[in-house]
């Protein structure tokens, strides 16, 4: 159905991505795996005609094509931030924005349609509600449903898994599978050897912007190459550049975080429930649950960026939320990093100003930096392994070496908390690991705290030593439950 041969795509003027070989039968589900800055959604527009093709043979049989991509989610997100920009609003008009069932139908009108496929991937119970209000898993799901609506015979997914939780995988997983028995033909971009579902069959390697080779499963994870890439052995343990100015430095007598019953809702209906948490000196807290539990809405109470948080009791590092403290006077103390983060760097900066940005708190840099602020951002761009692209636009870059840069940008000023939502989220399997190390070190060395959420319990750096568990009661609200560790 799919025949490519000696294809070479452009990418830029001076960027190209090629194909060797690639043929996919009907039936024949593919995933594709690589590192962050292979190709690997170049691969996805190649196989979807976005690329053009300078040279070699492409026969495609395909009566219709369809892919998802962050790319894809990140257009949905500005979009709607475009529609609820209140000085593009009438006067007298409501600032309400889309309702899932919206953005699912938009393209494709069939309501019986959309309900059946929101049930299948648990969200029919969202479709009046707000797009803007769903969480990362449930903005993924809500776009397969969208790309679903169109009924395509080749289904390509880039990193489909990522921001969901355990059992959202599964389901994906299993809901992937019938497609493929419905004579859908299924190709996945990875960057995690442990997500290729169990109904694929064969895998392709890429690297350096080609697609090297294809071979069935046992094949290639038998292949030294491919264990070599798995290998952790030989990260480099090189120490993270200092930051620009001293920590601030808190005793440890004073508790980090204090929220006495703290409640969000939207639309009457409670996001947060009753809240009651304490975050003490020297404790690292690992926040784990469900799509839509509210994690990521109480990450955005902490950071000040969530209007209801001062309608709460909070106290952060000894000082009450609402007190008379600036927006800046509460991210002074805090490094962050999170997919809405990533969705909202539109501006055309380049790398390094993006990394320098993390001094300042700030999308972009709007004042002068001083001479060791450039020289540790040389420091940080070394350590990524992106010192030739200092210069380049961020968003010239892959998304996951968009998202390593933004996990640098949270670090540089060696913060007293460090919050990270899903901080993990499109990196391949070698910059987790390596991300991984980078936070087990600035909290062992320094006096930062954490904060970490992830649907994936291997993503956990070691330094975890405290967990708030979000889990599902029987009338579909939240209960919470606090674990301390065994270190």
């Amino acid at each position: 159905m799919l025949q490519i041969e000696n294809a070479v795509y452009k990418i830029s003027d001076y960027k190209v991505f090629s194909i060797e070989k690639l043929e996919v039968y009907r039936g024949g589900n593919l995933a594709c795996i690589g590192r962050n800055g292979s190709g690997k959604s170049m691969l996805v527009k190649a196989l979807s005609g976005e690329l053009t093709l300078l040279s070699g043979r492409v026969n495609n049989q395909f009566k219709s094509t369809c892919y998802i991509s962050f790319e894809q989610l990140q257009k949905l997100i500005d979009d709607e931030w475009r529609r609820n920009n209140t000085d593009m609003l009438s006067e007298g008009e409501n600032d309400i924005g889309l309702t899932t069932e919206q953005i699912i139908q938009e393209n494709n009108f069939n309501q019986a349609f959309c309900q059946q496929l929101a049930n299948q991937f648990g969200i029919g119970h969202l479709l009046t509600r707000r797009f803007k209000y769903l969480s990362t898993g449930e903005t993924r799901k809500t776009l397969i449903c969208r790309v679903l609506m169109q009924q395509p015979d080749l289904l390509i997914l880039d990193e489909p898994f990522d921001g969901l939780d355990v059992a959202s995988r599964e389901n994906l997983a299993e809901v992937l599978d019938d497609l493929a028995k419905q004579d859908i033909t299924v190709i996945l971009v990875l960057n995690r050897f442990n997500e290729i579902p169990y109904f694929i069959k064969n895998i392709g390697i890429l690297a350096d912007c080609q697609l090297l080779k294809i071979d069935t499963k046992d094949t290639i994870l038998n292949d030294v190459t491919v264990k070599q890439l798995v290998n952790l052995e030989n990260i480099p343990n090189t120490p993270l550049p200092e930051a620009d100015e001293p920590p601030i430095q808190l005793t440890d007598e004073l508790d980090r975080i204090i929220l006495n019953n703290g409640y969000v809702h939207y639309d009457d209906k409670p996001i947060i429930n009753r809240l009651t948490w304490q975050v003490k000196a020297k404790q690292n807290w690992q926040i784990v649950g469900p799509n839509g539990a509210g994690k990521s809405t109480l990450l955005s109470l902490i950071t000040g960026d969530h209007p209801q948080g001062y309608c709460n009791d909070l106290i952060l590092f000894g000082r009450k939320r609402g007190s008379g403290e600036t927006i800046w006077d509460i991210k002074r103390h805090i490094g962050y990093v999170s997919s809405s983060l990533h969705l909202d760097y539109r501006v055309n900066a380049s790398v390094k100003t993006v990394l320098l940005s993390g001094y300042f708190d700030s999308i972009g840099v709007y004042q002068a930096t001083s001479d060791k602020q450039t020289k540790l951002a040389d420091e940080w761009l070394k350590l990524l392994g992106l010192q030739a692209q200092a210069d380049k636009t961020f968003q010239s870059l892959s998304w996951g070496q968009q998202r390593l840069v933004l996990i640098a940008r949270a670090l540089v000023k060696h913060p007293t908390l460090l919050i990270l939502d899903e901080p993990l989220q499109g990196l391949d399997h070698l910059n987790r690991e390596l991300v991984k190390r980078w936070i087990d070190r600035l909290i062992s060395e320094g006096h930062t705290q954490l904060l970490f959420v992830s649907h994936h319990a291997e993503d956990a750096p070691k330094c975890i030593t405290h967990r708030l568990t979000f889990v599902r009661g029987f009338d579909e609200s939240y209960q919470y439950q606090f674990e301390q560790l065994n270190k």
